[in-house]
């Protein structure tokens, strides 16, 4: 089966209601070009290191605006709509929470980021999600009409076994929606993504942020569609916007099929 999937590509900030509102142009257009299903960025509507910022803006999952709006936007679009990650409240926690949310305006899974960006980069940035975010805990692959989606976020990247047990778990689709800064994105994005996609013959739907935010944090941009043999079907470079491509299913199966590599785990 065939589909047509949009990434978006934003420049977030600290403030939510201006994210949202970039999203929704954005996706207005996504729809307008034929897209079935939209995945968004991580820290769609809130990107801030400042933590007293994280914990007063991080949604509450249960009544969050930004969320909220975006179920009434998928159900009066009949589209499927991915929020690749955002900061959300719960049980006296703050998880990165992807959200998936069906044409009919139900959310039908969600996605805690496992893996926290806890790091040291060689030109003086550094990271300590861990100290601000609680892990998640769980892997989730989910059907779609077109096949299963399996969802990660941003750092799980870096971990190979991550998307050989979603691709266990029946994903046929991988989605990485990221904001991976600039310095590690020139040096290991497009390899990442191409090695994923490789590795389990999988499509990779890698939403991304871009650009300057605040404090001289720069992501990286080139948000990109993979197919299951590694092609970049669609890159986004660095300006605003989203790419669009056709997801055949029947590709995935072909090329297992001819190099069945994978049923030697």
């Amino acid at each position: 089966m065939k589909f047509n999937a949009a990434c978006l590509q934003l420049t977030s900030n600290d403030q939510p209601k201006e994210n949202l509102d970039q999203v929704i142009k954005l996706s207005d257009q996504a729809v307008k070009d034929g897209a079935q299903i939209i995945l968004t960025p991580e820290n769609t509507f809130l990107l801030t290191l400042d933590e007293g910022v994280l914990k007063e803006k991080s949604e509450d999952y249960e009544k969050g605006f930004c969320i909220n709006e975006i179920v009434k936007y998928a159900k009066s679009n009949s589209i499927w709509f991915l929020i690749g990650g955002t900061p959300v409240k719960e049980n006296n926690n703050i998880f990165n929470r992807s959200v998936l949310i069906s044409p009919k305006g139900e959310i039908v899974t969600t996605y805690d980021k496992i893996h926290m960006f806890d790091v040291n980069l060689p030109n003086g940035e550094s990271y300590e999600e861990s100290k601000k975010f609680k892990a998640g805990e769980s892997l989730s692959v989910t059907k779609l009409p077109w096949g299963n989606l399996g969802l990660s976020i941003c750092y799980d990247l870096r971990f190979p076994n991550h998307y050989r047990q979603l691709m266990k778990k029946g994903a046929d689709f991988l989605a990485v929606p990221s904001a991976f800064t600039k310095n590690t994105g020139e040096r290991h994005w497009h390899i990442l993504l191409r090695s994923r996609a490789i590795e389990n013959f999988c499509y990779v739907l890698a939403p991304a942020q871009t650009g300057k935010h605040f404090n001289n944090r720069e992501t990286y941009g080139h948000s990109m569609i993979v197919s299951p043999d590694g092609v970049v079907l669609s890159e986004k470079k660095e300006d605003i916007g989203l790419i669009i491509s056709e997801i055949d299913i029947e590709k995935v199966k072909k090329i297992r099929s001819e190099i069945p590599s994978i049923s030697f785990d």
